[in-house]
């Protein structure tokens, strides 16, 4: 540990998903991600880990990357001949890159994952999960305002947001905005701290607001810094509301949004590939001038 700390967090993961650079993708930041000279370097699908003592670590979304992001983050690799620092998974939704990295975590190994019933539903409903051995992978299902542990002396709570479905689950055009299960903020309290972890949210509204005043920390969904960004840039034909991500800036954004709360730090994550902040220039000058942060893989926060 670099740092004595009450809490302990390292960003494992800060791209939206597909990663940077995107395995088909040759827009300007992923051209730039496969050049070693460019400065910018690639980075892995959202997700975090938090610990207390440094020993024992809960994760924030399985990421498909989850392999690499152990690899690169000496604190989660084994300590003995069969053994992991990781002791639970909490997701925060059912999106490919948040939960499919648990399907890499199937090596015997015990830990617990902590869902909403939703999420949990397309866990047990595909049978693929089932690698799990369930002897040892515990699945814990928690309500919305649910308190729970993922790790002792850690209280968590699921909170609903804005959001919508997973892709994969979408018929037709989905009901966007709603609040339920499908997509939640994660709030994580010790004795002296609270952090927030929302990689998805659709909207910021007064109740979410009033919640994330006087945090001390507040990971949010970078996806896009303009709604129609995938639009212009020829990689889509969606907009970041369509997806479910309230854009960074413009009407609306979560710039203007989050600046006037009191929070103490405010790192963007789930950063989707053709985001201009990745690389220097206006769009991240504006961020960086506002207060916020463009978290980056391997990122340490000490509270």
């Amino acid at each position: 540990m670099k740092e004595k700390s009450d809490l302990h967090i390292i960003v494992l993961g800060t791209a939206a998903g597909g990663g940077l650079p995107q395995w088909n993708c040759g827009c300007v930041n992923c051209s730039m991600a496969r050049d070693p000279a460019s400065g910018l370097r690639p980075q892995s699908q959202s997700s975090l880990a938090v610990s207390l003592d440094g020993e024992a670590w809960t994760v924030f979304n399985a990421s498909p990357d989850i392999r690499q992001q152990i690899q690169d983050n000496r604190p989660l690799q084994p300590r003995r001949l069969r053994h992991s620092p990781i002791k639970s998974v909490v997701l925060t939704n059912g999106d490919i890159d948040h939960l499919a990295g648990l399907l890499v975590l199937r090596e015997k190994q015990a830990f617990t994952v902590f869902s909403t019933a939703a999420v949990g539903r397309i866990i047990a409903d595909n049978p693929v999960f089932q690698v799990l051995d369930p002897e040892l992978v515990s699945r814990r299902i928690v309500a919305i305002e649910e308190p729970f542990a993922p790790l002792p002396g850690v209280e968590v709570r699921l909170f609903a947001v804005p959001g919508k479905v997973p892709l994969f689950l979408e018929e037709g055009e989905p009901d966007l905005g709603v609040e339920g299960e499908h997509t939640v903020g994660l709030e994580l309290k010790t004795d002296t701290k609270r952090l927030y972890y929302i990689p998805g949210c659709a909207m910021l509204n007064d109740a979410v607001s009033a919640r994330l005043n006087d945090a001390d920390a507040v990971f949010f969904d970078g996806t896009l810094f303009s709604d129609d960004e995938m639009v212009a840039a020829g990689t889509g034909h969606k907009t970041g509301r369509r997806m479910g991500h309230m854009p960074i800036a413009g009407e609306g954004g979560s710039l203007d949004a989050l600046a006037g709360l009191n929070i103490r730090r405010k790192v963007y994550v789930h950063i989707n590939n053709t985001n201009p902040i990745w690389r220097p220039g206006s769009a991240r000058e504006l961020v960086e001038g506002r207060g916020f942060e463009v978290g980056f893989d391997g990122m340490e926060v000490c509270l």
